[in-house]
């Protein structure tokens, strides 16, 4: 669906999936398994969202793709507002915690989650700052 290879047949069964199985309180799961590996849940990563996100909108899926911006968004912000940081990964399923599990400690900063929230800001603007306003973040 990222790269629009994708029949409208597949498209339709694609983001019933992924909003049944993967789309999660602060964003999308990398997997619906936890295995307390970093890779699997309830850790989202920034790419991932971006291009889950991206795909939807390719085909229309709009109602799921503006879930999942809206539920990164906040927790970005929310985080971001706790610790003064952004992170390599993010706890997606509880969103008061940050984000854990994997093979080695939590890298702050990573440069993709910079990237993809500025993107993501950038083209959504008005989302951005509806999120900030119903969550008291301004």
């Amino acid at each position: 669906m990222f790269f629009k290879l994708c029949r409208p047949k597949q498209v339709a069964g694609c983001a019933q999936m992924v909003e049944k199985e993967l789309l999660a309180e602060g964003g999308l799961l990398t997997t619906h398994i936890n295995s307390g590996q970093q890779w699997d849940a309830p850790n989202g990563w920034a790419p991932l969202q971006y291009i889950g996100i991206t795909a939807l909108q390719h085909y229309r899926e709009i109602r799921i793709a503006r879930l999942i911006l809206e539920r990164w968004i906040k927790l970005n912000v929310k985080v971001f507002r706790a610790t003064g940081k952004l992170m390599e990964k993010y706890n997606v399923m509880d969103t008061n915690l940050t984000s854990g599990g994997g093979e080695y400690p939590v890298q702050d900063g990573f440069g993709w989650t910079n990237g993809v929230l500025l993107k993501l800001i950038k083209d959504n603007g008005r989302v951005y700052r509806k999120i900030l306003k119903q969550n008291n973040l301004a």
